[in-house]
């Protein structure tokens, strides 16, 4: 644990219930600050410089958080009417509130994947499927989006083959491509691929701090300095723009320093609690080797319906998510390799009680952040 409270239960719903830690709070204690929307926070500059660097990318913009860089960087890229290419269950699609709908007006056309990774080949269909009904009929595609690592797929990895394969298509269509990097350290941990080089294969990038590296607030973009100019514009609109931001951004700037590497330990513990699950009889393991740190399964062999395993679940101090009709169990700095063991157990606890014995007991089991 972060703090030395006790917790009510292990919280593998989601890395968003990750906790500052001590030495990060220190951090923010501490943290220089200045306005952050005049550019006179010298926190968030630092770390605005320090992302770029780290993305290999001309500037980078602060946000306090994700979903607000993919609704910039769609309006950046588009304009009302365009179309825009994601995979079907993608974040901007299935966790955002229909949000670039609202504030770009695009049209996205939808790619059918089983693990969240298209190919070039995939990406030019769906191109075609737009423009064979463009002019004057639909809407002309400018913008394609990746996810990295995709969430909804199971904490999948695109390779750096692959994402090149789709850029390079991309480029050739005159297409710009925006990557949701909520996630991307996590990949670039587990395949030892640079940060720089994913994001050198895509027009916009940004990194998510309130996850894996356990900051409570925050998020960066990168890209050129013309797209970061006009960002910062839309930023200002769709209310982003904060004051003393450095309390914010010293967190983000000590999970830099010392939790990006430890990002292995959530990828290995995830691992082992797929390997725990595959054991237990009623549960069938639908990522038997997780890449990052998701594990998806169901436990439907067991005899009850997701919400009462859930809750049950709860009771017995481990709380998952239920995610896309399956449990999903998601590893972070605040779940330990014990946790993991005594999550183990209680799955198993449940999978060996009589169907009859399970009744509800938690009223909001189940809740997560994506």
């Amino acid at each position: 644990m972060s703090m030395n409270q006790k917790r009510p239960f292990i919280p593998l719903s989601s890395d968003t219930e990750s906790k500052p830690t001590p030495a990060m709070r220190q951090a923010i204690a501490n943290a220089e600050v200045g306005d952050e929307q005049r550019g006179e926070d010298p926190t968030v500059n630092r770390l605005q410089e320090r992302v770029a660097e780290l993305l290999g990318k001309e500037a980078a913009l602060w946000f306090p958080g994700g979903t607000m860089c993919n609704f910039v960087a769609t309006k950046v890229h588009t304009n009302p009417a365009d179309g825009v290419i994601a995979d079907w269950m993608a974040h901007i699609i299935r966790a955002e509130s229909a949000g670039v709908a609202l504030s770009s007006g695009v049209l996205i056309e939808p790619i059918m994947t089983q693990s969240g990774i298209f190919t070039a080949e995939e990406m030019r269909q769906a191109l075609h499927r737009l423009k064979t009904v463009s002019s004057p009929y639909g809407p002309p595609p400018k913008l394609v989006c990746v996810e990295q690592t995709h969430n909804f797929a199971g904490g999948t990895v695109w390779s750096l083959d692959q994402l090149k394969s789709v850029s390079s298509a991309a480029c050739a269509e005159g297409l710009a491509i925006h990557m949701d990097g909520a996630r991307l350290l996590n990949a670039c941990v587990a395949t030892g691929v640079s940060p720089a080089a994913y994001a050198a294969q895509v027009d916009s990038v940004w990194i998510d701090f309130t996850k894996g590296l356990g900051a409570p607030i925050g998020a960066v973009m990168a890209g050129s300095r013309d797209f970061i100019a006009e960002a910062k514009r839309y930023k200002h609109v769709f209310a982003g723009a904060m004051r003393q931001a450095g309390i914010a951004a010293a967190g983000c700037l000590h999970a830099l320093d010392h939790h990006v590497d430890r990002l292995a330990e959530d990828h290995a513990n995830a691992r082992r609690l797929a390997d725990g699950l595959k054991g237990l009889a009623g549960i069938h393991v639908m990522t038997p080797e997780p890449e990052t740190n998701m594990v998806y399964f169901d436990p439907s062999g067991i005899g009850i319906s997701h919400e009462v395993f859930l809750s049950q679940l709860q009771s017995r101090g481990v709380r998952m998510g239920l995610v896309r009709g399956a449990i999903r169990a998601v590893t972070h700095l605040d779940v330990s390799q014990a946790d993991i063991d005594a999550a183990i157990l209680a799955v198993g606890a449940i999978a060996q009680s009589p169907p009859e014995s399970h009744a509800p007991m938690v009223s909001n089991a189940g809740r997560q952040g994506y």
